[in-house]
């Protein structure tokens, strides 16, 4: 089918969420059974981690590591955010930097200032979105951002989002108990799903909308690994303890330049398995054969590829025997564990 679709939905009796643009799997949500990233929590320091910088704190849900840590006490209460999902058998990772995220704003409590998406770069955009800005958090000592959604938008839509915000944020911040506990939940995918993909697409939320969308038949085919990236190309991306393995495959072109098709198409197909498969860590490509002369071309296009990626991830580059390695933030469970 040509055009965007977002799919709500359920696979065993967990809540999903899927993207799907000209008939393609684009990316992928699944609710696992660890903490979502974004919950905040009231938690208790532990104890330090010496010559690290970090403490473990006691939360609810587990332990969690805080890094970087500066006048932390062992019993002090303190609130913090996760910032992902941790590997098996490690403790949760958070941050102190607390931020209350939606579709349209993002408060910031520790980062006083308004701020307009750099992606907006219509001046008279800019000014009218500053004023509802202005206009809002008239009195507010938090800081704000409006993300790139807001061109267009609707300025009564704007105002909503933003004045739930700095009311989820003040709930937090004001909340009297002393004890260790969840503060605020985070965002579960079809709440995920309308946060994120903001482009115009056809909502579809009947049950049953997986199979008559054709979305189980593509995570049966993504969660082989082998990811076809045309021309008879493809990718394997498997999973280790250590770290995650994409091998580049030429296939059936034997082509002089089949190795630096092949790695180009990797880079722009890249992203997105990752996405729908759930990974994160690190990445080792094991790029087709090329000249090193195409190198660069290859990160280009590989930094091209991430920068609109809503996940963080950095290119660390080439190694001795010329693999190129990136590391990704674990936001998401991988498919694995959920759909085993």
């Amino acid at each position: 089918m040509k055009g965007t679709q977002i799919i709500l939905d359920h696979i065993n009796g967990r809540e999903a969420a899927a993207l799907m643009i000209d008939g393609t799997l684009d990316d992928f949500l699944i609710a696992g059974d660890a903490p979502l990233p974004g919950t905040i929590y009231r938690a208790r320091a532990d104890r330090p981690v010496k010559g690290q910088g970090g403490m473990f704190l006691s939360t609810p849900d587990g332990p969690a590591f805080l890094r970087q840590v500066k006048g932390l006490a062992p019993g002090q209460m303190l609130l913090v955010q996760v910032t992902g999902y941790a590997e098996p058998g490690k403790a949760l990772p958070v941050t102190q930097k607390l931020l209350f995220k939606s579709r349209y704003a993002i408060v910031t409590p520790d980062a006083p200032g308004l701020n307009i998406s750099r992606a907006i770069r219509d001046e008279d955009e800019r000014d009218r979105l500053l004023e509802i800005a202005h206009t809002e958090m008239d009195g507010v000592d938090f800081g704000l951002i409006l993300r790139s959604v807001c061109a267009g938008a609707d300025p009564e839509d704007i105002a909503e989002d933003i004045a739930t915000m700095v009311a989820t944020a003040r709930q937090v911040l004001e909340d009297p108990s002393e004890t260790s506990e969840v503060l605020h939940e985070g965002d579960a995918p079809h709440l995920q799903a309308w946060r994120e993909w903001t482009d115009p697409a056809q909502i579809e939320q009947d049950p049953g909308g997986f199979e008559r969308c054709g979305v189980l038949d593509a995570l049966d085919s993504v969660r082989t690994g082998k990811i076809s990236i045309g021309a008879g190309a493809f990718l394997y991306v498997e999973r280790t303890r250590a770290l995650v393995a994409v091998d580049v495959n030429t296939g059936s072109d034997t082509s002089l330049a089949a190795g630096v098709k092949a790695n180009m198409a990797c880079a722009r197909a890249l992203p997105r398995a990752l996405r729908c498969l759930g990974l994160g860590g690190q990445i080792v490509i094991d790029a087709a054969p090329m000249p090193k002369k195409d190198r660069r071309a290859f990160e280009s296009a590989l930094r091209a590829a991430f920068k609109s990626d809503p996940e963080e991830t950095t290119l660390v580059g080439w190694t001795t025997l010329g693999h190129f390695e990136l590391q990704r933030k674990r936001a998401r469970l991988p498919l694995s564990e959920i759909l085993s």
